[in-house]
């Protein structure tokens, strides 16, 4: 079942990285990936005081927040031989950051990721228990969950390597895939037209 593929994420064996090691880790093991590349995105808040555009969209200042993501050399980001087909789980109405964060994420997507967005009801089946984790698979023998605390600052990842768990994992992400919405298209229809965030609403 879709839900317990899920689950046994939580469940499986794996060793924690702290924040700086699962960076290291994951940035040398990306370079050398051929293929696709699965990432889940679930929490609707995540704290990123280390990038200039979202520091300036909690400052209030929506302008400068886009005006650096413009700025952003994301291809460098993806290597030629990866597909990185990334998963964005939408609630609304949105919350400042992800209003900021889907617009990242088109520029993302013109850049050469493969983002889609899926609103969270289509997901709700698979979180009866919990909310989705954030994942990350590297391939048939490597997942990685990825850690956050309770504000939603980067802490962390648990390595994963049993096919086991990961290849049932790629069934569900490819499915749920095939029902989401170009990331450009949802950005253009119900996020360009919105006015900037309001900031108050997020607790920092």
């Amino acid at each position: 079942m879709p839900g317990e593929a899920i689950e046994h994420v939580r469940q499986a064996a794996g060793e924690t990285l702290a924040a700086e090691d699962y960076r290291t880790e994951f940035y040398e093991r990306f370079q050398r990936v051929e293929g696709v590349v699965w990432k889940l995105e679930r929490a609707q808040h995540f704290h990123e005081p280390d990038v200039p555009s979202w520091a300036a969209m909690m400052e209030g200042d929506w302008n400068r927040a886009l005006a650096l993501i413009e700025e952003m050399r994301f291809a460098d980001d993806l290597p030629p031989h990866v597909e990185l087909r990334r998963l964005r789980i939408v609630d609304t109405p949105l919350t400042p950051y992800m209003q900021w964060e889907i617009v990242l994420l088109a520029a993302r997507t013109r850049a050469g990721e493969r983002a889609r967005a899926l609103h969270a009801p289509a997901v709700r089946h698979l979180e009866r228990a919990a909310p989705l984790p954030e994942l990350l698979i590297l391939g048939p023998d490597l997942m990685y969950e990825i850690l956050y605390d309770q504000i939603g600052a980067h802490i962390g990842g648990r390595r994963i390597t049993d096919p086991r768990v990961i290849e049932p994992c790629v069934r569900v992400l490819a499915d749920l895939y095939a029902r989401a919405e170009g990331m450009i298209g949802y950005y253009e229809r119900d996020v360009a037209p919105l006015p900037p965030p309001e900031i108050s609403r997020i607790s920092t």
